[in-house]
């Protein structure tokens, strides 16, 4: 079991009831063919499986954040393609740590304020040893919560520059 201090939030439950129906660019639900490699889900954070049904929607996770704590990110927000179920799941398990942590993987954290504006950011290539792989994870949320600025991190792949998850101030 691994333990952090920065807890990774998948796409809330009544999030993904609403992208199920239209996503954040207003389309409706498509499901997606099997990625043999496994496609990352935002919906529980892991890779999917051969028997399950995933769909690629859009999703706009700096401006779901700031709907919820009142922020204006402006010219920041964004919205992108992610993986979830295509029905409902049984979301993250509570003591997946850091997911999508692959090692070698080159991973983004983007910084950004309580108004939701990118204030910095960093890019890590996680070591091949899967235990510094979480310990890299877990030191570049550090620094990034180091600065009393900084409200929430958004982890993407910088191979495609997806959001994977976002993590928010302890």
């Amino acid at each position: 079991m691994t333990t952090t201090t920065h807890q990774p939030k998948a796409i809330a439950p009544h999030v993904l009831r609403e992208l199920r129906v239209h996503d954040d660019s207003g389309a409706a639900l498509r499901p997606y063919a099997y990625d043999a490699e496994g496609a990352p889900l935002r919906c529980c954070l892991r890779r999917s499986r051969s028997d399950e049904r995933i769909s690629l929607v859009s999703y706009a996770p700096l401006r779901r954040w700031a709907a919820e704590v009142g922020a204006e990110p402006g010219a920041y927000d964004e919205t992108g393609p992610v993986f979830i179920h295509t029905e409902p799941c049984e979301g993250p398990d509570a003591a997946c740590g850091h997911p999508f942590a692959e090692t070698g993987a080159l991973r983004a954290f983007r910084r950004y304020s309580g108004e939701g504006h990118i204030t910095g950011g960093a890019v890590v290539r996680l070591p091949e040893d899967p235990g510094r792989a979480r310990a890299a994870v877990d030191q570049a949320l550090y620094e990034a919560f180091a600065s009393p600025d900084v409200a929430l991190v958004h982890v993407r792949a910088v191979e495609y520059g997806c959001f994977l998850y976002e993590v928010r101030r302890p």
